[in-house]
């Protein structure tokens, strides 16, 4: 088996990369019929003579390799008919902008496996950069207050070495009595997680979150329960909400009355309600006043997400009385900071963490006959067909 680590070339670049160098030396080690060649890059976030020094062949011609390795959606001009490939591909949602992708990807007769659609046999995703996406996206909703409200300054996460770093920065702060509240429990909210317990923030049940006052800024971590409730009044489970959701009306409101400071780490299906809307925003008693949206979706369920916002201009303003973008220091203005490659900003460790969960998950279906249907499942195409898990892109590939 022949691997190639792909060059990242979508604009603006991408530092990641799927595998570091010590990580492609301890997949050598486990599997020594195992080639592997990485593609010379000069964005990377480790260098060719760092892959070099650990005896990894770096070269311009991987056009050999059976498999290829990418982070980003390959331009299709540099798609190899009839390889295989694993990216990020952002299509298996029928994103628009990436229809003509899918169509080369089959014309070209090539095996397609999203990074997305690696999961186990639950479905639970395996493989991704959430952990990162919390941890940094906790970090510059933090600093947005920061600059909101000129208390203190925090450099740009892309400016500091690494986790560790970012975490020393934000123990410096001496926080006022502010709370936090946090969506989602999944990979993403345990990057936010971990930042505000890394930090000390207290956290509290969502009762007490809802109920008492603090000296000391603390923080609640809600799930979908906490933010939906029945239309009929019943009390069920996740379970329910999941297969059910026109069943139910959003209760975040009861969040905004005593929340300064929303980091959303949820995933959300289309058919459940907006979590929060132009109508609690324009609320007399909203007190939010600063929205880190993570998850970042669109004209989504978080009604200030105007837009995506960008690692060079990570903030702006939104004034929920006119539902419209607006200067940060706007008096009236909800911060909002949206940006929707939070990864890129820790690109050495979420390369190393991304490297870690595909050597675990991905690498052994390989040598052992796929033994776990990990690969079977996360097919999207074969030789110029979707696969049936994956037909149901088929009115998106034609066009229709």
């Amino acid at each position: 088996m022949k691997f190639g680590i792909l060059k990242e070339r979508k604009s603006p670049p991408d530092r990641r990369v799927v595998f570091s160098p010590s990580e492609l030396v301890q997949l050598k080690q486990l599997y020594p019929d195992a080639i592997v060649k990485v593609e010379s890059s000069d964005i990377r976030i480790f260098s060719d003579e760092e892959y070099k020094k650990l005896g990894i062949e770096v070269t311009a011609d991987i056009s050999d390799c059976d498999v290829l390795f990418g982070v980003k959606e390959v331009p299709v001009e540099n798609l190899i008919p009839n390889k295989t490939y694993f990216f990020f591909s952002h299509t298996i949602k029928k994103q628009p902008y990436n229809k003509k992708l899918l169509q080369t990807v089959l014309e070209k007769s090539i095996d397609l496996y999203d990074h997305e659609t690696i999961v186990d046999a639950e479905n639970r995703r395996l493989i991704g950069f959430g952990r990162y996406a919390g941890i940094v996206g906790a970090y510059n909703t933090i600093r947005a207050f920061g600059i909101k409200f000129e208390l203190f300054k925090l450099p740009k996460a892309e400016t500091l070495s690494g986790k560790e770093e970012l975490i020393r920065q934000l123990k410096r702060i001496i926080f006022p009595p502010i709370k936090f509240v946090v969506t989602g429990s999944g990979k993403v909210g345990g990057g936010i997680k971990e930042v505000l317990d890394a930090i000390k923030i207290t956290e509290v049940s969502v009762e007490n979150f809802l109920s008492k006052k603090y000296a000391q800024a603390v923080y609640t971590q809600i799930d979908v329960l906490d933010y939906n409730k029945r239309i009929d009044g019943k009390v069920l489970n996740c379970k329910d909400f999941y297969d059910n959701p026109k069943e139910y009306i959003g209760d975040f409101e009861r969040f905004t009355k005593v929340s300064e400071i929303l980091i959303t780490g949820h995933f959300h299906g289309n058919d459940a309600p907006d979590i929060l809307t132009k109508e609690m925003l324009q609320a007399k008693d909203c007190k939010i006043k600063v929205i880190g949206d993570v998850s970042c979706d669109i004209n989504g369920p978080i009604a200030s997400t105007l837009r995506a916002s960008t690692i060079a201009e990570p903030l702006y303003g939104y004034l929920p009385s006119e539902h419209k973008e607006v200067d940060v220091f706007h008096p009236a203005a909800i911060v909002v900071m949206a940006v929707d490659n939070l990864p890129c900003e820790l690109p050495k460790d979420a390369s190393e963490g991304f490297g870690i969960m595909f050597m675990e998950h991905v690498i052994p279906a390989f040598f052992d006959n796929d033994k776990d249907g990990i690969l079977e499942r996360a097919k999207m195409t074969e030789k110029g067909k979707l696969t049936p898990r994956f037909s149901y892109l088929q009115d998106y590939v034609d066009g229709k």
